[in-house]
């Protein structure tokens, strides 16, 4: 819908530049616009299920046996077509400036005959049109959890002398969704018809640039760097991998012709301007900016801005999805098999001082488990979020007796290369099930998020992360235990985390984050309102209206990059040093353009932005009004401020002087009625809700089903992963989406055995309504707002002539100050936990059992 004529902004006016982002998911094309302000101005999307149903895809995707997920290129093509019809319908296009983008980790295969001119497309003519089925030698492509390639992946490492040689030469150790492991796959399993008709290869995030651009786009070198193909520093193509990919020296040459050439300029210039095409069919600006297109999980990293200066110490990005990963900031390029490293997509290599780079950790068992846990022991995703709540850490009260489970049901990077099944042990000894199957959603979920916790310590031991000294060499009194690190030596670990993605809905697996890594839990206030909506709180998708975050992150690219494109010296409109009105966005001691990373200048629209509107949350929507029911199945008549899931005057945040919302605050119809046993804005379950395990169990009496006592070998009944998978949601596949994407809607089997919809919204009669995540309190404002905290804290409202009020009733007792909550805020993003040191305690005293089993399970003895 087109913004309101009423807001506030003094540039958001007929003349104000926009900046349109782009997301390529799997089972959804976003684009998000903003203004210079970073404010949100519209949102769009085509789902491919429901709104392009010839292809016949469920989730956006097809699976076939032997872990193979695919989707058809010429969908993505026609998405995109659709996409910018809309926004030409919706939107005064001419007023955007720059496109940014981003998509899945995928690969589109050209065939050679058919090579486009992409410079010379017929605007009378759709997109799809230029470019069928037929112009692809691979049209049905992998998508990014597709795992068909994973034994080939591990040939490569094999040739290459092993994990470690790999890393240290490519940057990567085996993984399934390399291109280098797609490219040897399709050589072996279709050598003429596909491998000798192709021509050209790209990542989707360069193809959806090229389509946009008019011509050949590169991909950047963060994703060139994911190929395990790619050497960094000298930067250029292995020949020695390519050749072994290829099967000869000639064949390695000509897949490097293929590949093409890699941008290694940092993704600080534009790399085009829009299409001739897109300019005469859709009414674009013939001057606007394409930027460099990245990665999903890279865009929608980069929209949190957590890497930089004024929120010290390390901050940790925690996506959940079909694949959970932890993203943080690091200092330097330090390949090893324990993690992945990537350039920062978005740098200045010119005026930085130093280059920049991301630390990533994976996990492919991810939604799946989850899923699986959710229907094997509950009934809803709610009974699942009360199950990982009331069952104590570890899965007992005891203290020597803590239940431990590892799901491995897809194939994962080293050192779960050849891990394959569900281990669960009680007492220290491998069990088919637990006594107590009500502890198996805690178990799994503390596995899940535990593995993070003591793999973010290989990060800490390769001297990457931005610890001080004393954070960093602490002593170890375990290591004589065979434990490379001190558990109860917080300093180390993240000072605060930052979760995305549908579990970080759930109050249970929030406060988990929380207590494992003792730090305070953030989750942006846009996801948190999505949440809020009937019915989508256990989404990855966000709901209509609402922005994602890999799309706004496009966006934002798009914004810094016109800005420098447009001032160069600092001094022009795109600068962070221009304002208006009387206001500097120079809130804070930063440098000019050119040595300003994009964090800071971001942060610093951010701060602007909060400035010009009087201390107003970011608009997180662009919905007029959103309906929530109350248990009679009628509307609820209260309307109020929205910040985070919360009323606007209970987080603690001022909101200016006006008394309506503006369109920067959303609205909803907020209903008061809540599930029993949780207080208003508590991200705490302390009531049981019934769960359904049949005549399985009994509360502490041991009993199994073939169901409960399933492993991977004994699930030929259910038939393959796939199946299974298929069977665990509703409608569709999408919770195996890309990160960041994608849906978990619950299913219940019905009498029948057939598939039945959990009514998920509102409170409506006889449903098991998950109570997601709200914001907390904010803390007392300080005395001195200037002064820092130990945390980290911005000075974020130097500017601001009347700093925000201190709430009216008790404030939430809190480990961060006001400052940092309130820069963070700034940002967008909404505090939902605080970190609880007893539980801290807890975690830390099961770290090495957890890491003694897992090695067992590594070992498979």
């Amino acid at each position: 819908m087109p913004p309101n004529p009423s807001s506030p902004f003094p540039h958001n006016n007929a003349h104000s530049p926009w900046f349109l982002g782009l997301e390529l998911s799997t089972d959804q094309l976003r684009a998000c616009v903003i203004d210079e302000n970073l404010e949100l101005v519209g949102v769009e999307y085509v789902d491919f299920d429901s709104e392009l149903e010839e292809y016949q895809t469920t989730g956006g995707i097809f699976t076939t046996p032997g872990e193979a997920y695919t989707t058809p290129v010429e969908m993505w093509i026609k998405g995109l077509d659709t996409l910018l019809q809309k926004l030409h319908r919706a939107y005064d296009v001419t007023r955007i400036k720059a496109i940014g983008g981003s998509a899945q980790h995928a690969l589109v295969w050209w065939k050679s005959t058919s090579l486009p001119l992409l410079s010379a497309l017929d605007p009378h003519l759709a997109l799809q049109t230029h470019f069928p089925s037929p112009s692809f030698s691979l049209p049905n492509t992998p998508t990014a959890q597709d795992t068909s390639a994973h034994t080939h992946a591990l040939a490569i490492e094999a040739l290459l002398g092993g994990p470690d040689a790999m890393a240290s030469r490519v940057g990567t150790c085996a993984q399934a969704s390399l291109v280098a492991a797609q490219l040897l796959r399709v050589r072996e399993a279709w050598p003429q018809e596909v491998w000798a008709r192709t021509g050209r290869v790209q990542v989707a995030s360069a193809f959806l640039a090229s389509l946009v651009c008019g011509k050949w786009v590169p991909m950047n070198e963060a994703e060139a760097c994911a190929t395990g193909l790619w050497v960094h520093g000298t930067g250029h193509w292995d020949e020695g991998v390519l050749d072994i990919v290829g099967g000869s020296r000639e064949e390695g040459r000509r897949v490097r012709g293929w590949l093409g050439e890699v941008d290694v300029n940092g993704g600080g210039r534009k790399v085009g301007t829009v299409s001739r095409y897109l300019v005469e069919r859709f009414g674009f600006d013939p001057e606007t900016i394409v930027t460099s297109f990245t990665s999903d999980y890279l865009a929608s990293y980069l929209s949190l801005c957590t890497s930089g200066g004024e929120l010290t110490g390390p901050t940790a990005v925690l996506q959940f999805g079909p694949m959970d990963m932890l993203l943080t900031p690091a200092l330097h390029y330090t390949p090893s098999r324990m993690y992945s490293l990537y350039p920062h997509p978005v740098q200045d290599l010119a005026g930085e001082r130093h280059r920049r780079y991301i630390a990533v950790l994976t996990s492919r068992n991810a939604d799946v488990p989850r899923a699986l846990v959710r229907d094997m022991y509950t009934k809803s995703w709610s009974a699942f979020d009360r199950l990982v709540a009331i069952v104590p850490p570890g899965g007992s009260i005891g203290l020597d007796d803590k239940l431990f489970s590892f799901w491995h049901l897809q194939a994962d990077s080293n050192p779960y290369s050849h891990v394959k099944g569900i281990f669960r042990f009680e007492n220290g000894v491998k069990v088919n099930e637990f006594r107590d199957l009500r502890a198996n959603p805690r178990c799994l979920i503390e596995s899940q998020v535990l593995a993070f916790r003591i793999r973010w310590m290989s990060l800490v031991a390769a001297g990457i992360l931005p610890l001080n000294e004393s954070a960093s060499n602490t002593s170890n009194p375990f290591a004589s235990l065979g434990l490379s690190f001190n558990p109860y030596n917080p300093n180390p670990l993240p000072h605060r985390i930052i979760c995305t993605g549908a579990a970080a809905n759930f109050p249970s697996v929030a406060n988990l984050v929380g207590d494992a890594f003792n730090a305070p839990v953030y989750v942006p206030a846009s996801q948190v309102d999505s949440a809020q909506v009937t019915g989508n709180a256990h989404r990855n998708a966000p709901a209509k209206g609402y922005v994602s975050r890999a799309s706004f992150g496009g966006a934002m690219i798009g914004r810094w990059v016109w800005g420098r494109e447009s001032s160069g010296s600092g001094s022009g409109r795109g600068s962070p040093n221009w304002g208006s009105g009387g206001v500097s966005a120079n809130t804070s001691n930063l440098g000019a353009v050119p040595t300003a990373t994009f964090e800071d200048e971001m942060r610093r629209l951010h701060v602007r932005r909060w400035v010009i509107s009087g201390g107003v949350w970011a608009r997180t929507n662009v919905n007029s009004l959103i309906t929530s029911m109350n248990p009679t199945g009628t509307p609820s008549p209260l309307q109020m401020k929205v910040i985070g899931g919360m009323p606007a005057n209970q987080v603690g945040i001022s909101t200016g002087t006006a008394s309506t919302p503006t369109p920067s605050t959303p609205t909803i119809t907020y209903s008061q009625q809540r599930a029993p046993g949780i207080a208003l804005g508590s991200s705490v379950v302390v009531e049981e809700e019934e769960y359904d395990v049949g005549q399985r169990s009994v509360f502490g009496m041991s009993g199994m089903s073939s169901m409960s006592t399933m492993s991977l070998g004994s699930m030929s009944s259910m038939g393959s992963l796939n199946s299974i998978a298929t069977n665990m949601t509703s409608p569709d596949l999408s919770l195996l989406g890309a990160s960041g994407s994608g849906t978990t809607t619950p299913i219940s089997k019905d009498s029948s055995g057939a598939g039945a919809n959990i009514v998920t919204g509102g409170n409506a009669p006889g449903s098991s309504t998950l109570t997601p995540v709200c914001a907390l309190p904010l803390p007392i404002p300080s005395p001195n707002p200037q002064s820092s905290s130990p945390h980290g804290g911005l000075s974020s409202y130097s500017s601001y002539s009347n700093p925000p009020t201190t709430p009216s009733y008790p404030s939430t007792p809190s480990t961060t100050s006001y400052e940092t909550d309130l820069a963070l805020a700034q940002l967008g993003m909404a505090k939902v936990v605080e970190p609880d040191t007893d539980a801290f305690m807890t975690y830390a005293a099961i770290v090495g059992e957890c890491v003694r089993l897992d090695g067992v399970v590594i070992r498979g003895t």
